[in-house]
């Protein structure tokens, strides 16, 4: 592993709640993922869950009869996983191990029907560790299993930027670093929410590389840039209609990399 995450963890564990209620503030994210779980999930089965954090995704697919195990590098967001799960009597069916998504030793097992890895990908600033990630994935995966995986999309980033933290462009070392190599400058200090955001042209090749066949490739919010406020706010037969328009747009190319998430589907290859 070439790169020291341990800020990165250091960041969650400083406050689970920001986590646990993030999806509560993007629910068309939420709601499109959703979308895509359900098409490309097989209907019972095991999942290797890396990245579960707080078990937003972990808590539903429990309920839904999936054995999951769930993996984080933040101890403390997986004990908030692990209460979740213990209130709604559902711990027959999770395991959970805290893990690097770059070293999965401490999952034994093979053969899983599918992986999320949603999540992971956003904090590993070398590409080399971003294979590693996936390789770890990979081979716990079985042959014509399903493969999830979330980044932050290098040009979406930008309407929430601008919203949140509008003084943001006035460091243009960092505007320029972040336009030209999807990362800080490297000699900045770690910290806060250290990331890599590509471009969505890279997304596909990077699985692919490893054995993948691309299925999908979607941003979660097309066509919204950060205006979460007006999705949330639909209700009833409105907003399934809504979800519906932008599920249908959510794959194409001119507006992909305006999402600020993109989710990739893909499926190891049947020997």
């Amino acid at each position: 592993m070439s790169d020291d995450v341990s800020d990165i963890a250091f960041f969650y564990n400083g406050d689970p709640e920001r986590e646990h209620t993030r999806l509560e503030r993007h629910q068309l994210e939420y709601e499109l993922t959703w979308r895509y779980l359900d098409q490309y999930l097989p209907s019972q089965g095991s999942i290797l869950e890396v990245g579960a954090a707080t078990g937003r995704y972990t808590l539903e697919l429990a309920k839904r009869g999936y054995t999951i195990t769930a993996v984080d590098l933040s101890e403390v967001l997986l004990e908030k996983c692990r209460k979740s799960i213990l209130d709604q009597g559902l711990e027959r069916r999770v395991r959970f191990v805290v893990a690097d998504a770059r070293n999965l030793k401490a999952v034994a097992e093979k053969g899983f029907d599918a992986v999320l890895l949603m999540g992971p990908l956003y904090h590993l600033i070398v590409k080399a560790d971003r294979k590693a990630a996936l390789k770890e994935a990979f081979d716990r995966l079985r042959a014509g299993g399903i493969l999830f995986s979330s980044f932050l999309s290098r040009f979406g980033l930008m309407g929430d930027l601008l919203k949140r933290i509008p003084d943001w462009i006035e460091d243009q070392a960092e505007v320029k670093s972040i336009l030209e190599q999807g990362r800080r400058p490297d000699h900045y200090p770690r910290g806060g929410f250290r990331g890599y955001f590509p471009k969505p042209a890279e997304i596909a090749p990077l699985h692919e590389d490893i054995g993948l066949d691309t299925l999908v490739v979607a941003g979660v919010e097309p066509a919204i840039s950060a205006d979460d406020e007006s999705y949330n706010k639909l209700q009833g037969k409105q907003r399934g209609q809504w979800l519906d328009l932008l599920y249908s747009i959510s794959t194409e190319p001119s507006i992909l990399g305006a999402s600020r998430h993109i989710l990739y589907v893909g499926q190891k290859r049947k020997r």
